[in-house]
């Protein structure tokens, strides 16, 4: 039910005719249960029709005439019985998505890959060509390199497919934000997809508008709406006749806090019209991007290698004319020199089948979209994929300190009150102030706030011992709220009470840079009528400046001392130095005779001659987990710096407290710094743990300087950037520097920076840092907007845990890469030699195919999905520019291929005759494939470790996804060779045959715990960067094992090499009995 206290006429206008959008909720011309249409409501929110749009508001009685209309109490909200009614009439806030594609157009688009167009080619060639020797049997291999191609296209299809969905899903949830909403009376955090038309939202600097709306309440209020219009200049917001009152959704409030009512939501939407236009592609992470290039390296490669094994077939050919071979590859024999050319051709082709890596860039779009599930839940949500990766190689992080090293859960616990000093938790309010004194420190805390307390029981229980408090909005304002309430007095009917912005009352809102909040009321009691009185809240140290008098217990002002002042400084001292930050409050009163008008004033003007009310300390304790996760950081050679805006003396307590500022290192002023010139700056950076009285600005020049960033290029930029100072004689002076100086000392690149940030002013670092890191609960919307990562329980702990999965994503990238490296090299070598003596290719295109899915898809899945492990924080972050393949990769790809080859040469030669079968036949080509599956399939477990860590199964049961790849691959290895026949050109093995190509490849396993002993033992210590001074030898990562895990890992590692030992006994006659025995025997001392 709505009450009003007159009746407002209401005429609805028309909506113009020329719109051509008919959304569903504008088809309706009548509402059963609301005054207005959703079609009606288009007439006061046409694009770019400000005047019209106002003068159409007006005739439905403005914003008032409007709540009525859509059954709205402005001080109460909407009603939580109507919500379904909103949602069927003027629809949802969930905001329109273009149109996915399906998982048939990425079907046909995987046929754009030149490796298929080459592979769908030649097996046209294959069938035409096969079918014209061979009508019976010429057509198999032809089909049979189309059904792969097929299912190599279907396989990619997918994994885009997967890769769209998920970046969709991203998507939606990194615009679904907060709010802050009044429903039946009752302030609410909603999401911003619930948001309903008629609702009553409240909005504060920085906050980014959820939906298309009216202003209803406002002070100081300035929006911009740059993305919406184009318009640089922010655009000021009024509730007077000839104001613009229109919030538009997507655009950010720069200034002022102010309430608005909800005219139109999602599609409806200013922003929803133009983000269902809009399509938002997912684009290649730097990662990506590299291995892509490295991809194409390879395919090089073989594209060489298989143009030399043509050139090298051919030249076979013209040096034995006369000679005839039997072509399995076009089903008949060839003897003229077309088939000749087209049988080359076709092994070429084979060639370039396993050559080309696609398998590359899928590997780290698998491990990414992985490792953002998993970093979700660990509170990062990645709004941008390339800082997943990039945060992994950090080595320096700015930090907030409030919400982030703290708890944020501040509370009063210390004061000084007119002279008296308190430091007692539970009565920080004096008893012996007095009533008057009580009623103007409560007044000013209530009326000179943003923030509300929500409480579990009734508005009207105020004792704090009988409900569940939860702060909405600031958190050192919800302190101040709940010591007002400790001396009952209620901080929301106060407010309701005396503040009234629609009767010129102003509030000038806190920012970093002011470092206090101001608000000026008009007294409106008989006894104090038209004067007015001024409330300043803020910084302890800034306020007492603002400071001639002190109030008494009596609530009387008096002059303030030059000792009492100097005692009160000593205060503000001892707070900081006991880790506390210090606020002060203060308050003016304005006699009628000198009131002033408040349409025009600034905040300068009324911040003077002010009285002292008092000064709290309040306490954020540190979060339980910080310190060790700071010395975490430290031990993975990671820089923590803390910015704050709190003096230096409570800074440095709190630092020292979670181990942020170490012997050595060095804590600065922001003032101070801000006078550093770009040398003296570069000089102190390795030693600049605390920044404390820092502004926004002092964090983008500390960042900038760090990683270059942001660095005027040019002259002309640098002039932009410092218009008071002159080039010539303040370059080299003046922060931040300018590019060419820069680079000048570091040669190599700047440092990899994380910052964190939660306030509209911190967007400018958080852009530059590499990775911007905004807190998911205390961040504006402009502070998101700006970052990579959003923090969702700012838990700096969490900021570590990102630093974990950076690293596991390139690990598992250089797994795969270490895997894939061998597989290619081993191919195309014995696929060469097979060619150039004379052999059919031992493996042909289709069992090329299979290996291809193998290293490819099903590589990337295994070794793309390993979890992170600690021990990934014990070293340090690798450079910018450090290889994807190290010295220990090139040591593994080394021994395994040579190894591979090397049975693998001896089969192709020796085989035939070993295993009693014809030379060159399939069976021969059968064991040959077997054999070359089975060292890949082992060798995988060997990719697990690109160190010298020789047991590969550890967490190996914490990772389905490979165990399932391994039994895939295995069943799919026994359905090709023992059925896939003249489709494959197998034929099925004995059981011996299956025995002995098995263990030939699991000799992988111990061969690779072998050469984790050969040189090199370590990376190129220049392939790292960061400070390895601050590693900790006591947070290094425990490598120890138990004896249970080392005995089973070197149980497995040696298997192979006792099978093979029971294998060549057995074969030699052996007795079977004695080498059990012997085996119980090796087992037993090996267990002792």
């Amino acid at each position: 039910c709505i009450t009003r206290k007159s009746k407002v006429q209401i005429s609805m206008p028309t909506p113009r005719d020329n719109t051509n959008r008919t959304p569903s909720v504008l088809k309706r011309q009548k509402s059963k249960f609301f005054g207005i249409t959703a079609r009606q409501i288009l007439a006061i929110n046409e694009d770019g029709q400000t005047k019209e749009n106002l003068l159409n508001l007006n005739e439905i009685g403005g914003s008032e005439g409007l709540a009525y209309a859509l059954r709205t109490d402005l001080s109460a909200g909407i009603s939580h019985t109507d919500i379904n009614f909103r949602t069927n009439e003027f629809g949802s806030n969930d905001m329109p998505m273009p149109e996915a594609k399906t998982i048939l157009d990425f079907f046909i688009s995987s046929f754009n890959d030149t490796t298929l167009i080459i592979l769908i080619i030649s097996a046209i060639v294959s069938l035409a060509v096969g079918v014209y020797g061979d009508p019976k049997k010429g057509w198999i291999e032809g089909t049979a390199i189309l059904v792969a191609v097929l299912i190599v296209a279907v396989v990619t299809a997918m994994n885009d497919y997967s890769k769209d969905q998920q970046f969709r899903a991203l998507n939606a949830i990194k615009d679904n934000i907060n709010v802050q909403v009044i429903r039946g009376g009752e302030r609410l955090q909603i999401q911003t997809t619930e948001v309903l038309v008629g609702d009553i939202v409240y909005l504060n600097s920085g906050d980014k508008i959820p939906a298309d709306g009216v202003l209803v309440k406002g002070s100081d209020v300035y929006v911009n709406e740059s993305s919406l219009t184009g318009e640089p200049e922010d655009t000021r917001k009024g509730t007077l006749e000839n104001d613009d009152p229109f919030m538009l959704s997507g655009c950010v409030v720069t200034s002022g806090s102010c309430s608005m009512l909800v005219i139109a939501v999602g599609a409806e939407s200013r922003w929803g019209r133009i983000r269902a236009k809009l399509q938002e592609e997912p684009t290649d992470t730097p990662l990506q991007e590299k291995l892509d290039a490295m991809a194409q390296f390879i395919g090089f490669i073989g594209m060489f290698a298989a143009a030399a094994t043509f050139i090298a077939t051919m030249t076979v050919h013209f040096m034995n004319p006369g000679r005839i071979i039997d072509s399995d590859t076009l089903g008949q024999k060839v003897d003229t020199l077309f088939e000749h050319v087209l049988h080359a051709f076709i092994i070429a082709v084979t060639i370039v089948v396993v050559a080309v890596p696609e398998g590359l860039p899928l590997a780290v779009t698998i491990s990414l979209a992985y490792s953002t599930k998993k970093m979700l839940k660990d509170n990062n949500l990645i709004r941008v994929l390339s800082a997943c990766e990039t945060m992994g190689n950090a080595t320096n992080i700015c930090s907030d300190k409030t919400g982030t090293l703290t708890e944020n859960r501040m509370t009063v616990v210390a004061g000084y009150f007119a002279g008296i000093r308190s430091d007692s938790p539970y009565q920080v309010i004096p008893s012996e102030l007095g009533q008057e004194a009580i009623s103007i420190i409560s007044e000013g805390v209530s009326v000179n706030t943003t923030a509300w307390l929500k409480k579990s029981k009734s508005k009207d229980s105020y004792s704090p011992k009988s409900a569940k408090i939860e702060v909405i909005g600031n958190k050192t304002e919800g302190a101040l709220l709940m010591m007002v309430e400790s001396v009952n007095k209620n901080p929301l009917l106060i407010r309701d009470k005396l503040l009234d912005i629609e009767k010129g009352d102003k509030v000038f809102s806190f920012s970093s840079v002011r470092k206090r909040m101001t608000t000026l009321i008009n007294i409106r009691d008989r006894i104090k009528m038209n004067s007015q009185r001024v409330y300043c809240k803020g910084a302890a140290e800034i306020v007492i400046g603002l400071c001639t008098h002190i109030l008494n217990t009596s609530g009387e002002s008096v002059p303030l001392s030059e000792s009492e002042k100097k005692r009160v400084l000593e205060i503000i001292e001892s707070f900081g130095e006991s880790a506390l930050r210090a606020v002060g409050l203060a308050h003016k009163e304005i006699p009628a005779s000198e009131a002033l008008n408040t349409s025009h004033i600034k905040a300068e003007d009324v911040e003077n001659c002010m009285t002292l009310d008092c000064i709290v300390g309040i306490k954020d304790p540190l979060r339980s987990d910080v310190t060790e996760a700071v010395a975490q950081c430290q031990s993975a050679g990671i820089m923590v710096r803390m910015v704050t805006g709190d003096n230096i003396s409570t800074a440095k307590a709190i630092a020292k407290e979670c181990g942020i500022l170490t012997d050595g290192g060095m804590a600065l002023e922001g003032p101070d710094f801000r006078k550093l010139s770009p040398q003296a700056l570069d000089k102190i950076l390795p030693k600049l743990q605390v920044l404390a009285r820092s502004s926004p600005q002092d964090k983008y020049l500390l960042v900038c300087r760090l990683n270059g960033h942001g660095l005027p290029k040019n002259r002309e930029e640098w002039e932009v950037l410092h218009p008071e100072l002159e080039w010539d004689l303040h370059r080299d002076t003046s922060l931040p520097g300018y590019f060419d100086e820069w680079v000048k000392t570091r040669p190599y690149g700047g440092e990899v920076v994380g910052a964190t940030g939660d306030g509209t002013n911190d967007a400018p670092a958080l852009k530059i840092a590499d990775v911007g890191l905004s807190m998911g609960l205390s961040g504006t919307d402009v502070a998101k907007e700006a970052s990579k990562i959003v923090i969702m329980d700012d838990d700096f702990s969490s900021i570590v845990k990102a630093v974990l999965w950076g690293r596991c994503v390139f690990d598992n990238i250089r797994k795969f890469l270490q895997f894939q490296l061998t597989v290619n090299a081993v191919a195309l070598t014995v696929t060469f030699l097979g060619a150039v003596t004379g052999y059919e290719p031992p493996l042909n295109a289709v069992m090329m195919l299979w290996v291809n899915l193998i290293m490819d898809t099903m590589g990337a899945l295994a070794l793309g999905t390993e979890a992170p492990t600690s021990t990934l924080l014990s070293r340090l972050p690798l450079k910018r520019t450090a290889s994807l393949v190290n010295s220990l990769m090139w040591r593994h790809i080394a021994v395994q291929s040579i190894y591979q080859l090397c049975l693998l040469t001896w089969l192709l030669f020796k085989g035939a005759n070993v295993y009693g079968v014809e030379n060159g036949e399939e069976k021969h080509f059968t064991i040959i494939f077997n054999a070359f599956v089975f060292c890949q399939l082992f060798n995988e477990f060997n990719a697990r470790s690109i160190d010298n860590e020789w047991n590969v199964f550890q967490g190996l049961s914490r990772n389905p996804m490979f165990q399932a790849v391994i039994l895939v691959t295995m069943f799919g290895q026994h359905m090709i060779v023992m059925y896939g026949g003249n489709f494959t050109k197998t034929e099925g093995l004995t059981a011996d045959e299956w025995l002995s190509t098995v263990l030939m490849g699991a000799l992988a396993l111990p061969l690779g715990a072998l050469m984790r002993f050969i040189p090199p033992q370590k990376e190129n210590p220049s392939n790292f960067s960061g400070y390895a001074n601050l590693q900790s030898s006591s947070h290094k990562c425990r490598k120890e094992i138990t004896k249970k895990t080392s005995f089973r890992a070197l149980l497995l590692t040696s298997a192979p090499i006792m099978g093979i030992a029971f294998y060549l006994g057995r074969k030699n006659g052996w007795e079977v009995d004695i080498i059990q025995q012997h085996l119980k025997d090796s087992l037993m001392l090996i267990r002792g």
